[in-house]
């Protein structure tokens, strides 16, 4: 399973609702992640560009982008993206494939 940084923005009319009636989304957003595979970790609401954070662990990509489909779809936010993280065994192993990779790039300019 692979790690995955959801960020995103509600709408106002999103905003307005929860001010209204205060909703528990780490609830909602954890049963439709698990319902297609997937485990939400953590959901954080933050202050600046984003208004939530979450930390899924999905299956795969293909299962993470139809999660990001079913928020984006359902209207409630403006605007979100979704990051793939890598643990660092993970990176080592990119490390070390770029290592091997290297011989065979050449560089702008030589």
């Amino acid at each position: 399973m692979s790690f995955y940084m959801f960020k995103g923005r509600y709408s106002t009319d999103a905003l307005r609702a929860l001010v209204d009636t205060p909703q528990d989304r780490e609830a909602a957003a954890g049963a439709m992640i698990e319902s297609m595979g997937g485990k939400l970790h953590h959901l954080f609401f933050c202050f600046g560009d984003d208004d939530v954070m979450a930390l899924i662990e999905a299956p795969d990509d293909d299962t993470m982008a139809a999660c990001a489909l079913v928020v984006g779809a359902s209207g409630t936010m403006s605007g979100g993206s979704t990051i793939k993280l890598m643990t660092s065994k993970e990176a080592m192993k990119a490390m070390e494939a770029a290592g091997k990779g290297r011989a065979a790039y050449q560089a702008v300019g030589s």
